[in-house]
């Protein structure tokens, strides 16, 4: 990942305007800046998310809050605890989340 043309600066996520994704089960919100090409978002899982997809984006991924369940298309799952992270390359490893109680994440994709 090349970073570049980003100046220093913070970010309020409180006033990061949400977006609400459906699951295939519940709903994810979204807050998300852009810096170029990089996407950094908060993400907020309901109790009950299912993803309606599997995703085959890379990311990095921490979980601040709750726990999360990702399930490679392998048949593999790996669970996220609040300080736990994860990552993967554009085209990897097929992947969706889900969360039994909802969980909270910050991701840069």
């Amino acid at each position: 990942m090349q970073m570049s043309g980003i100046p220093f600066g913070t970010t309020d996520w409180e006033t990061i305007e949400r977006t609400e994704h459906a699951g295939e089960t519940g709903t994810a919100t979204w807050r998300t800046q852009r810096f170029g090409e990089i996407r950094v978002r908060m993400v907020e899982y309901s109790a009950g998310y299912l993803a309606d997809h599997w995703c085959e984006k890379g990311h990095i991924l921490l979980c601040l809050d709750g726990e999360l369940l990702t399930e490679l298309a392998d048949g593999r799952t790996f669970l996220l605890t609040p300080g736990m992270s994860y990552q993967v390359a554009d085209g990897a490893e097929p992947h969706r989340s889900s969360t039994k109680t909802g969980a909270r994440l910050f991701i840069v994709d």
